[in-house]
């Protein structure tokens, strides 16, 4: 039985023994961390969430806008999924000599990640209503950079 109020199979989440799971919580199922599927399937219909897999309408818009951006070596954004905060939140290094997070541990957010041709480094996406976050790092987060930040 699946737990989740967006349709999306929870079961094969990497997180799952550690979730609270998202019908119990009501859509915050990592210590009180909103899931962006979770909130948008509550703001609708949730009949009409579990026919389109979950995607309430976010997908394609933040596709298309992780599209827009033509980022040079980029391959084209087909799919995002939904991801934990605390895996993809990585530690930027500013020029300031600070180190920051721009994400939530608790919270899920669509992204996905895309490798750069011909250089053994990846491009990390992650978005939720609000911004479009896009990273370059090496293997396992190492050495990320803040290619953009963008208020949606």
């Amino acid at each position: 039985m699946n737990n989740s109020i967006c349709g999306a199979d929870c079961a094969s989440c990497p997180s799952s023994a550690g979730c609270g799971g998202c019908r119990e919580t009501g859509g915050r199922p990592f210590h009180g961390g909103e899931c962006i599927l979770a909130a948008c399937c509550r703001a609708r219909e949730q009949e009409h969430c579990a026919q389109c897999g979950g995607a309430c309408g976010l997908k394609a818009p933040l596709i298309e806008a992780f599209n827009a951006l033509d980022i040079p070596d980029m391959a084209e954004v087909t799919d995002l999924n939904a991801l934990p905060g605390a895996y993809i939140n990585l530690a930027y290094t500013l020029p300031s000599g600070q180190t920051v997070k721009l994400l939530e541990d608790e919270k899920i957010y669509l992204g996905n990640q895309i490798e750069k041709a011909g250089s053994g480094r990846c491009y990390g996406l992650a978005a939720d209503e609000t911004f479009l976050l896009v990273c370059e790092y090496g293997g396992n987060g190492s050495d990320p950079e803040i290619i953009l930040y963008k208020k949606r």
